[in-house]
């Protein structure tokens, strides 16, 4: 009940100042019985993220038992837009701001690197082994990171009227999808393209060179 209660008072958009006496008086309890439980605001946030995180490993394990036997693009698709809509739900952005406490902002990076990133190069890795992708899994990586964690902190889903799980599908069919080598003459969990008009979109260097 109180980790409960700390995660709707503390995580809340605008609730930085929330204090051990507003959540004393939001569960109707003495600050000297929470602290019974919780010695510090600290020790009891990291028990609200623990709770929160926890939610967001089943939700990214769920989608990926979902996608077992899937294309290689459907799986990786479908955990990146698990994590977005995850990591937006609980407001990773914002609490990875650390909220002034440069403890709190560690302890954040490191779960979602543990929770989200790690499952990501795994997931990279295996299609990688799989001779799936045509460039390195470390560097596809880093760029589908970089995006996710550029959504969820940028006025463009805003601006779109779209979610950040909306524009990183987005992001996956531009980026990714050019990565992934096809098993066949259409690509992996994007039956609309083909070779041919892959080749279209995407110069060569034999495209570029200028004739006499």
């Amino acid at each position: 009940m109180i980790v409960e209660a700390a995660g709707r008072l503390f995580l809340a958009p605008g609730s930085a100042r929330a204090s051990m006496d507003d959540l004393a008086r939001e569960l109707g309890m003495s600050k000297k019985t929470i602290y019974r439980h919780f010695p510090d605001r600290r020790s009891l946030l990291a028990a609200v993220l623990d709770r929160q995180f926890a939610a967001v490993e089943r939700t990214l394990a769920a989608a990926a038992q979902d996608a077992q036997g899937q294309p290689f693009g459907v799986r990786v698709e479908r955990f990146l837009i698990a994590a977005g809509s995850e990591l937006g739900r609980i407001g990773a952005a914002r609490l990875a701001a650390g909220r002034g406490d440069a403890v709190l902002r560690q302890y954040v990076e490191q779960r979602v690197d543990a929770v989200v990133y790690r499952r990501l190069e795994e997931l990279l890795r295996d299609g990688h082994r799989q001779g799936l992708l045509s460039a390195p899994p470390e560097l596809l990586s880093e760029i589908t990171r970089g995006a996710l964690e550029r959504l969820l902190t940028s006025q463009l889903p805003r601006d779109l009227d779209r979610t950040a799980a909306d524009l990183l599908r987005a992001s996956v069919d531009t980026v990714l999808y050019g990565a992934i080598r096809p098993a066949h003459p259409r690509h992996l969990g994007h039956p609309g393209i083909g070779d041919e008009q892959l080749e279209a979109v995407i110069p060569t260097a034999r495209d570029e060179e200028v004739g006499p």
